[in-house]
């Protein structure tokens, strides 16, 4: 695939670079002056008046100790003065909102979840305008003197809703316990990462992740006005509070049912070992924590026997990482390069003490990000992590007796599914026609709540620059 060459320092940092930090807050405004709104962004846009300045995705010889960027959801790039008819081209999901009660139900954002019980004042998806989100490398105290200069900035051009922090745990793990950012799409024309996790997947087109570029479908996605349709993209903010005691309690009643390890167990419903190895190259025991050059290198089906897992008998076909990336695996429609996102998130709350267990609040927080929030980020969470019926049959090279793809999946992913304990699944694959030894775990409930999200439209900096007149003129 040819690589365009992209203008980073007209693309907001967050989408093609992971940070790598170790504190984040971000803050929930509402535009309350529409003119001094946009002095506002520019401000920030241009780092003026001691603000810190909007990030974008330039090389920096020398890593910066904080990072800015800023989305816009549709009412808030409607007060800002995008005119109705130019929203109307917008991503149909996002003119929708994260509040909306179709959006939630294509998510699984219901009971518990549902945007009506939204912290922070994200329920009210109208007044929600703007995520600024704020990330420091290592200060505590940096923290709070640019939240301070930001806030300070607020007064008379929006108001705080809420700020929401995050702060990153040990070797890059979850509340969970499992080690995260290890997989993300290499992006055509993306700066090269730091270090790489090298895959034999196909590099993702570039128009998958920012607007005016040629996607997977060979075409490209765009907005009105044209300010704001290129170099752009779309998020979803989400805060997604994990029950890490109620996790632990799973594994241990459900290992016992399955006879098999708990640790095991945990394995197999992330598809990776804790640890990070995939379950696909280290399927009987976590080992050593493999190169960094090995976590990502792997596929799912292999004409060589021993390196097939067409199946899931090593790594299971309803596992979290498969669910939402299966790879070179058969699945129904177009294949999982159309469907990619990138994460950008981060633990909040304090780390679980299994010993010493409280009830505090604890999750992950941050964006999702796509060029179209209606086929990657809801196709995901609605086709792959909601469903189970996605897989095409498939059997395994030179065995067919060991059984189909098709028998070898139920109910929703684990982690992201809505999972009610009168119909939850999750199944374990075993060689046998039509699944007939498999074990089939039953009777769970949610692991992951929502408490709050946003859609929001992450602009160029040339974007940015046309909002801030726009608002200001």
């Amino acid at each position: 695939m040819n690589s365009p060459a992209l203008p980073y320092d007209d693309i907001q940092g967050t989408i093609l670079r992971g940070y790598r930090v170790d504190l984040a807050r971000h803050f929930i405004l509402s535009v309350s002056d529409k003119a001094a709104a946009g002095e506002l962004i520019l401000k920030l846009v241009e780092g003026r008046d001691g603000l810190p300045r909007i990030t974008s995705a330039e090389r920096w010889l020398r890593k910066p100790n904080s990072f800015l960027n800023i989305g816009f959801t549709c009412p808030g790039l409607k007060q800002l003065g995008v005119g109705d008819e130019q929203l109307a081209s917008f991503d149909p999901a996002f003119q929708r909102g994260a509040t909306n009660e179709t959006t939630a139900g294509i998510v699984g954002d219901i009971d518990a979840s549902a945007p009506g019980k939204w912290i922070g004042g994200l329920a009210n998806g109208k007044q929600v305008h703007i995520v600024l989100s704020l990330w420091v490398a290592k200060d505590p105290a940096l923290l709070e003197s640019l939240s301070a200069r930001l806030r300070q900035a607020f007064s008379g051009a929006v108001s705080e809703l809420s700020a929401h922090d995050a702060q990153a745990l040990p070797d890059n793990q979850v509340h969970f316990g499992y080690r995260d950012s290890i997989a993300q799409p290499t992006i055509a024309g993306a700066p090269p990462r730091k270090c790489p996790a090298p895959d034999d997947q196909a590099v993702i087109a570039t128009g998958e992740f920012l607007l005016g570029y040629s996607n997977e479908g060979k075409g490209v996605y765009s907005v009105q006005p044209p300010e704001l349709s290129r170099n752009g993209s779309y998020a979803a903010f989400r805060i997604l509070e994990q029950d890490v005691a109620g996790f632990d309690a799973f594994l241990n009643e459900y290992a016992a049912k399955a006879s098999i390890d708990p640790e095991l167990l945990a394995a197999k419903v992330c598809g990776r070992w804790r640890n990070g190895n995939p379950l696909t190259l280290r399927p009987d025991e976590a080992g050593a924590t493999l190169p960094t050059s090995q976590l990502n290198d792997f596929n799912y089906v292999n004409a060589q026997p021993p390196q097939d897992d067409t199946l899931g008998l090593k790594c299971p076909i309803g596992s979290h990482i498969r669910r939402n990336n299966p790879r070179n695996g058969a699945v129904v429609g177009t294949d999982s390069a159309h469907h990619r996102i990138v994460r950008r998130a981060m633990p909040y709350g304090p780390a679980y003490d299994p010993e010493h267990p409280s009830a505090a609040a604890r999750g992950l927080i941050g964006y999702f990000i796509n060029a179209s929030l209606s086929n990657q980020f809801e196709f995901l969470s609605s086709q792959w992590n909601l469903l189970s019926d996605f897989v095409k049959s498939a059997t395994a090279p030179g065995n067919p007796d060991a059984g189909n793809a098709v028998f070898n999946i139920s109910g929703e992913d684990v982690f992201l599914g809505v999972n009610d304990a009168a119909d939850s699944s999750f199944t374990l694959a075993a060689p046998g026609r039509g699944g007939k030894n498999n074990t089939v775990l039953q009777g769970f409930s949610r692991m992951i709540t929502t408490r709050g999200g946003a859609y929001c439209f992450l602009p160029g900096i040339g974007g940015l620059r046309y909002l801030a007149r726009l608002a200001s003129g």
